[in-house]
């Protein structure tokens, strides 16, 4: 046991050691292929995507893109309702069907059988629970698309490159033929 502990305390002593000789990695990054030679912010990405992790919206107003709040806000706030709506009917349903099998039939689901109101309880619960994975995915969608967003906002969009559509017609068949083609000007 002795040895065990002397062992672990060497591990800790020369283990932290190598966390202080670390270099600080450079946050601004000099580009060289873009016309304007713009500095580049290579943390802004991480950044808003943890602004949007910590409050959903964040990271889009970070990105300058004010109009993705409200459908952010939208999208979480929607599944938010379902979810609320789909648990309070299934609690209904729920203890509808527990006072049935206490012995009690005056509750307000006195037109459905019991047969009928495990069926609707688990519809409501399965509802329910789609309704939270939704929001779910719907937060996790909000920080990826602040985090895109603000890697496209580096991206190098100027006049010497281009994607256009091309329409061409076959000299020999007189077909149509669609293409993409890339120019890019030195």
């Amino acid at each position: 046991m002795h040895k065990f502990i002397s062992i672990l305390l060497l591990l800790l002593l020369f283990g932290n050691t190598l966390v202080f000789g670390q270099v600080k990695p450079e946050i601004l990054i000099k580009s060289s292929d873009t016309i304007k030679d713009k500095e580049i912010n290579a943390l802004s990405p991480a950044k808003a995507g943890f602004y949007s992790a910590v409050l959903p919206g964040l990271g889009q107003a970070y990105n300058k893109k004010y109009w993705k709040i409200p459908l952010v806000y939208g999208a979480i706030g929607t599944s938010l309702y379902y979810y609320s709506s789909n648990n309070t009917k299934y609690r209904d349903f729920r203890n509808a069907y527990k006072s049935r099998l206490a012995g009690r039939t005056d509750d307000q689901y006195q037109y459905l059988d019991t047969a009928r109101l495990i069926v609707a309880q688990r519809f409501y619960q399965r509802n329910r629970d789609l309704s939270i994975l939704v929001t779910a995915a719907f937060y996790v969608l909000n920080i990826v698309d602040a985090n895109v967003d603000a890697h496209l906002l580096q991206f190098n969009v100027n006049d010497n490159l281009s994607l256009n559509p091309k329409f061409e017609q076959n000299d020999i068949n007189s077909k149509p033929n669609f293409g993409l083609a890339f120019n890019f000007k030195f």
